[in-house]
């Protein structure tokens, strides 16, 4: 099953996702991108996501342009900006979904509140995309 996660800037929010779904199946095929890709990794995502022992170091800041012809079973959003300019896909996509998160990167404050605001977000989409995962993926494969 090939599952693809949007956003924004691909630094983040979908790298979070994408590391959750590799890791709670193996024979699903995740990929995440970026409407505006930054071209690399937010740092603190990788580490909070390595304090749950998922390593996302490794992932890439894609462009979308690069998955536009492929056939998806899923396409997620992850936040608003990359729903509403969700390109056309030429390939076939079976499920579009928006599930969307607020962007830690731009938390303010305290360095303490910042990692805290990751945090948040991280938990919300581990909880959002493990019901994705067990309601609509997991019967499917």
């Amino acid at each position: 099953m090939k599952i693809l996660i949007l956003c924004t800037g691909n630094s983040c929010r979908s790298q979070m996702a994408h590391g959750f779904l590799n890791s709670y199946d193996s024979r699903l095929e995740v990929a995440s991108a970026g409407t505006e890709a930054s071209g690399k990794l937010n740092a603190k995502a990788v580490a909070v996501m390595k304090d749950i022992g998922i390593d996302i170091s490794q992932h890439q800041s894609d462009s979308v342009s690069r998955y536009l012809h492929e056939a998806w079973d899923f396409v997620v959003t992850v936040c608003g900006g990359a729903n509403e300019i969700c390109p056309v896909f030429i390939g076939s996509v079976k499920n579009r979904l928006h599930i969307g998160f607020d962007d830690p990167s731009e938390a303010e404050g305290s360095p303490e509140f910042i990692h805290s605001e990751f945090i948040r977000v991280r938990d919300g989409i581990n909880a959002a995309f493990h019901q994705l995962y067990l309601e609509q993926i997991k019967p499917q494969l």
